[in-house]
């Protein structure tokens, strides 16, 4: 059974950093797309980065420069440098993988975490 964990959400100051983590399980190796996704109160979810099984990698426009997507295949692991943080990046942080076809940034994934909260205060 496919498992994607999520950690390292939480809070901090406008222009602060935090790191996410994905522990992927059940299946998901490094032969799959995946991505971070996110939910703001109020707001439709968005996809955020998005990193192909060779290790491209794409991005939403408002965090180009400010956040970088990795991923470690030895540890089945998928990673979200945030830096230069933002009030508008509060939201829930959703790991996600297999691309199945559909546009990344409206969720074309076929698995998902559960979410770690990332709260940016001004």
């Amino acid at each position: 059974q496919v498992q994607l964990v999520e950690s390292g959400g939480g809070s901090v100051h406008a222009g602060g950093s935090l790191r996410l983590s994905c522990a992927a399980s059940g299946g998901i190796y490094g032969s799959y797309c995946m991505g971070w996704l996110r939910r703001a109160p109020g707001k439709e979810r968005e996809g955020v980065a998005q990193i192909t099984w060779d290790g491209a990698t794409d991005y939403v426009d408002s965090v180009k420069g400010r956040f970088t997507i990795s991923r470690d295949k030895a540890k089945n692991a998928l990673y979200l440098q945030m830096n230069d943080l933002k009030s508008d990046d509060t939201a829930m942080y959703y790991c996600a993988a297999v691309c199945n076809g559909r546009d990344w940034r409206q969720g074309g994934f076929n698995y998902w975490g559960r979410g770690t909260q990332v709260t940016v205060s001004s």
